[in-house]
């Protein structure tokens, strides 16, 4: 599309009831990032409420019509992905704005490849708007959904905004809060943050879940048999140390509108953007067992799982079970798959025609909504087995018959971008289109994790379940640990690097790139759901967009140098973290480089450095990057703390910042045991975050306070 058109969604496809609506964008450096926002307004172009603002604080709509899906690698750089509900956006709706700001002075212009992409609820991308006269500004409207009559069209906008989200919202008529209440709101002033400060006993349930709670499904919780009552357990208290920023805007207390309060007006109580929810806390109670032998009861076990059949048949129950009784977590799973916002009920071990032989499928997805049905078929797989093509193509073959929407695979490898698992025919005599979606078990247990340690759920029942839910994910026992297996290619290549036999274009060095790319993103799965926060791998504009081009590339440099790199970005983190696996010296490298600071004198800021690295292991390798050519002076933090001074080039050249390397041997075998690859990475990774990162400064706030809105409802 080009700027101002607009195109009618029934014109290209059948199935436009949910969409998702996908923005990207690409950055020469690797750390550009932006936040996307959706805006509802009624038919005087304005927002009825704060409530119709959707942004990073305030991401799901009660009625489901929005989901802001977070992020992920796509292509050079990331998307940020929103998935829509059409059927539910209310009556009086008639444009739905869909809009991205970046922060701290930061520019769309400094961005690469803008872009904005509709996908039908088959996953098929139905249209395209790039971008490239985006110019300085801090807030861009990339498109937005509209009504004509009963059809929803979509129109390319291109706008940007020199007065960021901010003047953006106050246009459409989102109430902003000033400079002075967010201050006071960032200082913990208003009540609310009083609260969670407060006693043992405190509770940290606020606003219920706005999601509908759906039916009790007949997939068990506790397999073949259940159905017994959720236990009453006490809601935890949400700690208040967790590291998570205060939200930048001010949290008033709820009252009666109108009310008064000595005998003067009550001023109307605002939406809430921070919206408390359940979450567990990070330290556990003290048991009361009578000796370390003693092990919790659970409600998903793992000891009589003996074969195969028995992980996939338990995982398949326990995961759809908790799906349809914690709509928070099921919603966050089936919004990706462009299924509605509605009532879910999930079934397992469902037999299905297919020839002379019935097909059973590991578990079936239903939701309802407004008497529609939308079905998706599921087939689990766990430890190390592979998804079969021929299953899964007769699954779709299946759904497409008996018009279900979707087939979803579940297994503990990892997609990748344009690299799908399987590969499945589709008949194109065919109007009903079936998506081909996968999980991994790592991004389920993520997204568990997300919710419980960080964002909140709406009850503690949920919040237990959730637990239970993680718990038996983690288990040794239950054959979903995620990606653990580098490949039949690994130990060759290997063999081939310390040889010098491995030459380029050799495929099995593209099958170590793709484990290894598969092993990066369940890495940022794993710290990021620790974390609660955006970590993802970076993708440099200048490797180009396609994944298979990329792929080939670094292929070649395996071939010719014998190492893997990548680079991942942590929120909040003062640089990009990079990881080096050398195959020739089997070491692996974790690094980042921090930027040296504008003002003040180079003596206080190495000195300022090693204080803030005093926690740091002693081994850490720090050296002075200075401009030009030439290195800087370097050494072991053990070597330098005595003399901080020792890091200040001799020559006096610029310093432009300084890089931060632990180095540890890697694991030899391909698999994910303790001295195994996998297991080494993962373990290098956490130990550079934990040991050097978490004490580095942070970077200014990500957004700012004058941009917070007052009014999101929970």
């Amino acid at each position: 599309m080009v700027k101002g058109a607009n195109v009618g969604l029934a014109t290209l496809s059948d199935n436009v009831d949910a969409v998702i609506v996908s923005l990207g964008w690409a950055s020469p450096t690797g750390d550009g990032d932006a936040d996307v926002s959706v805006l509802l307004l009624d038919g005087s172009g304005k927002v009825r409420s704060d409530a119709d603002f959707y942004f990073y604080n305030h991401p799901v709509a009660a009625d489901g019509s929005v989901h802001l899906l977070g992020k992920q690698p796509a292509g050079e750089g990331s998307e940020d992905r929103i998935g829509f509900d059409l059927t539910a956006v209310p009556a009086g709706i008639e444009r739905v704005v869909i809009a991205a700001s970046r922060y701290e002075g930061a520019r769309f212009g400094e961005l690469e490849d803008l872009r904005v992409t509709l996908a039908d609820g088959s996953g098929e991308e139905l249209l395209r708007f790039s971008i490239d006269d985006a110019g300085s500004v801090s807030a861009f409207i990339f498109g937005e959904l509209y009504r004509r009559g009963e059809e929803w069209k979509f129109r390319a906008v291109g706008q940007g905004y020199d007065t960021g989200l901010a003047g953006l919202a106050t246009d459409f008529g989102v109430d902003i809060d000033d400079a002075a209440d967010a201050a006071d709101a960032a200082d913990g002033v208003d009540g609310v943050e009083a609260d969670d400060a407060g006693g043992e006993g405190a509770v940290g349930v606020g606003v219920e879940s706005a999601v509908e709670v759906a039916s009790p499904s007949p997939a068990p919780l506790v397999p073949p048999e259940g159905g017994e009552p959720l236990p009453a357990v006490p809601a935890p208290r949400r700690p208040e140390a967790q590291g998570e920023p205060r939200d930048a805007v001010r949290d008033e207390p709820r009252g009666e509108a109108g009310g008064e309060a000595g005998g003067q007006p009550r001023r109307a109580a605002r939406p809430r953007t921070a919206r408390r929810k359940v979450t567990l806390p990070k330290t556990a109670r003290a048991s009361l067992a009578e000796n370390e032998s003693w092990r919790p009861a659970r409600l998903f076990p793992v000891s009589a799982l003996k074969s195969d059949r028995d992980r996939e048949t338990r995982a398949t129950s326990v995961l759809l079970s908790v799906m349809a009784q914690v709509p928070e977590f099921g919603r966050r799973l089936t919004a990706g798959f462009g299924a509605p916002a509605g009532r879910m009920e999930t079934f397992t071990e469902v037999s299905l025609p297919h020839g002379d032989t019935p097909r059973r499928p590991d578990g079936v997805l239903r939701v309802e909504r407004a008497g529609k049905l939308w079905t998706a078929l599921v087939e689990t797989k766990t430890n190390g087995n592979a998804l079969r093509t021929e299953q899964v193509q007769a699954y779709m073959d299946i759904a497409a018959r008996r018009g279900y929407e979707a087939v979803v695979t579940l297994s503990n490898d990892v997609a990748l971008e344009g690299s799908p698992l399987v590969e499945v025919k589709t008949d194109g005599r065919r109007k009903h289109k079936v998506a081909l979606w996968h999980l991994s078990w790592a991004e389920v247990a993520h997204q568990a994790q997300m919710l419980i340690r960080h964002e909140g759920v709406g009850n503690s029942a949920h919040a237990w379940l959730l637990q239970e839910l993680l718990h038996y994910l983690q288990h040794e026992n239950s054959g979903c640990h995620g990606f653990q297996n580098m490949g039949a290619a690994w130990v060759p290549v290997r063999k081939g690097i310390d040889d010098e036999t491995l030459c380029q274009g050799d495929p099995r060095a593209l099958e170590v790139v793709e484990s290894w790319e598969r092993l990066i993103r369940q890495v940022c799965l794993g710290l990021g759901g620790e974390l609660g926060q955006k970590v993802l791998p970076v993708r440099r504009a200048r490797r180009g967009a396609d994944p298979g081009e990329r792929r080939a590339r670094m292929a070649d440099e395996l071939c010719r140098d014998g190492r893997l790199h990548a680079e991942v970005l942590i929120e909040g983190a003062p640089g990009v973290l990079t990881v080096a696996a050398d195959l020739r010296t089997g070491k692996l490298r974790t690094s980042i480089e921090v930027p040296a600071p504008e003002q003040g004198y180079p003596l206080n800021w190495v000195k300022r450095l090693v204080r803030r690295l005093a926690e740091a292991p002693a081994d850490l390798h720090v050296e002075t990057l200075v401009e030009g050519d030439g290195g800087g002076p370097r050494g072991t933090l053990e070597r330098l703390r005595p003399e901080p001074a020792d890091l200040l080039p001799k020559n006096g050249a610029r310093i432009t910042g300084f890089r931060l390397s632990l180095f540890k041997g890697m694991g030899s075998t391909r698999g994910n045991a303790e001295t195994g690859f996998i297991r080494s990475v993962d373990d290098a990774v956490h130990r550079f975050h934990d040991g050097v990162v978490v004490h580095l400064d942070r970077p200014a706030a990500r957004r700012s306070t004058a941009a917070a809105p007052a009014g999101a409802a929970g």
